[in-house]
């Protein structure tokens, strides 16, 4: 299981669902399902994540045994 800081990053950076969606070409409701863990994201979908907030994809997703 991947765990992730969306929600924590979108919030520092006063950005909705709907921000983040546009900014790496998903629907809003991906990103919500993210949020909620109903699925781990794909490394390409992971790796943009990271880079709108500027930081390593290791601060915004860890694995959890």
């Amino acid at each position: 299981m991947i765990k992730n800081r969306i929600k924590e990053f979108r919030a520092i950076h006063n950005m909705t669902q709907s921000d983040l969606a546009k900014k790496v070409k998903v629907r809003r409701e991906t990103i919500g399902n993210l949020e909620k863990g109903k699925y781990n994201p794909s490394l390409v979908l992971a790796w943009n994540i990271a880079d709108v907030f500027g930081v390593k994809i290791e601060e915004i997703f860890t694995v959890i045994d």
